[in-house]
């Protein structure tokens, strides 16, 4: 059955428990493939920081392992897990490690990367170049695929279910938490409008 809906889709947790997303309705998400050895796995640090002062305005970071980037999170759930929460102190979410690109991926990351296509690693970062190089090697038409390029990438999906912003691992942190806001300033001022 075609998924018409982000919440239309079911994940499983580290413990193989089915999740829908629809438990999330009315939430903002970001969504985030993640691996434990990688040059941007300190990245988890700041996604929790984001989780600790935007989870009172409803944000939840949905944080989803993946092995498909030159084997950088070959351990277990269980073990991923650890790690994450003994190194970086994460609160947020984790689920089961999927693929996030190919024949075998996970459907949420099909859907997302069909409403947010890839445009480019960002400029001045200092792994784009090598990115770039690794991606080019593997497919010289890479740019104009829209599956996942590495991990940490991220989706922002706004109150409603809609997919709005996609986000590279390359991306600074300030341009993710200017669209978070952006979200919760347009919800405040919906709120004012009813209200008055």
């Amino acid at each position: 059955m075609k998924k018409k809906s982000i919440y239309d889709f079911i994940v499983k947790d580290n413990q193989g428990k089915e999740v829908s997303l629809s438990l999330y309705q009315g939430k903002i998400l970001l969504i985030v493939n993640t691996a434990i050895h990688c040059g941007f796995t300190p990245q988890y640090r700041e996604l929790e920081t984001l989780y600790k002062i935007y989870q009172k305005e409803g944000l939840i970071i949905l944080d989803f392992p993946c092995n498909q980037f030159h084997g950088q999170a070959p351990e277990s759930d269980e073990e991923i897990n650890h790690f994450c929460q003994v190194n970086y102190q994460t609160t947020f979410p984790r689920f089961q490690k999927i693929d996030v690109k190919g024949d075998k991926a996970e459907p949420l990351f099909t859907y997302l990367c069909k409403k947010k296509k890839f445009i480019g690693f960002d400029k001045g970062h200092p792994l784009t170049n090598v990115l770039a190089t690794i991606h080019l090697k593997e497919d010289p038409l890479y740019e104009d695929n829209p599956e996942v390029k590495w991990n940490f990438t991220k989706f922002l999906v706004d109150r409603s279910g809609k997919v709005v912003r996609r986000f590279e691992p390359t991306c600074d942190f300030k341009v993710i938490i200017k669209a978070i806001d952006r979200i919760i300033d347009t919800q405040r001022e919906e709120d004012y409008v009813f209200r008055g």
